[in-house]
């Protein structure tokens, strides 16, 4: 359980953001974790989507994650809305970054290395290209600890100079309506986390 409320110092942000429309960079998992993500988010950010995913494995499965997200973005009707910032898998960078952690069991070292991976290219990409924040679709799963991943996103977002989200979009029926999207669009919804180590 979360100690800190973050859905509501994103409240905060969302109201002060009301007109604005900040600009978003917003990391994806998956199509299935990022549909009431977006639904949510698109309400207050101009929202610019980062598929970063280096820990996917096979590349199969890669791509397969991928053309789900494109198909989840497309019948929601986001495609003029949220452009798709799309890096190929890279999984090397994933491979050289849990060295050493292979036998951590699920949850442990090795995916706190991964968040760490795939936040900080968002943050940099988000510094880059002058987003006002960056944001990531992990905190709607119940298997992920989103006090880890927002204590990653602080401290990532320090280093880069550029605003952490908070979320914990599991809470308030996040989780359980983007499971209820998945099957209204028919999605893909994979059976494990996505690395090798997670299929074993």
């Amino acid at each position: 359980m979360s100690k800190t409320n973050y859905m509501h110092e994103f409240d905060a942000i969302a109201a002060e953001s009301a007109g604005k429309r900040p600009r978003l960079l917003l990391h994806s998992c998956c199509g299935p974790c990022s549909s009431s993500v977006l639904e949510l988010l698109t309400k207050y950010f101009d929202v610019t989507l980062l598929w970063y995913n280096p820990n996917l494995y096979p590349q199969e499965e890669f791509d397969r994650r991928l053309a789900t997200q494109i198909e989840l973005i497309e019948k929601a009707g986001l495609a003029e809305e949220v452009p798709i910032l799309a890096e190929s898998r890279k999984h090397e960078d994933y491979l050289r970054r849990v060295e050493g952690l292979e036998a951590e069991p699920e949850g442990g070292k090795r995916c706190t290395e991964c968040f760490r991976l795939r936040l900080t290219e968002c943050a940099r990409l988000a510094k880059q290209y002058g987003f006002d924040y960056f944001c990531t679709t992990l905190t709607v799963s119940r298997h992920k600890d989103a006090e880890r991943i927002n204590a990653l996103g602080r401290e990532i977002g320090k280093a880069f100079g550029v605003k952490w989200l908070p979320s914990d979009f599991k809470k308030r029926g996040g989780e359980l309506r983007s499971q209820r999207l998945s099957e209204q669009y028919g999605l893909y919804r994979q059976n494990y986390c996505g690395c090798e180590f997670s299929l074993r």
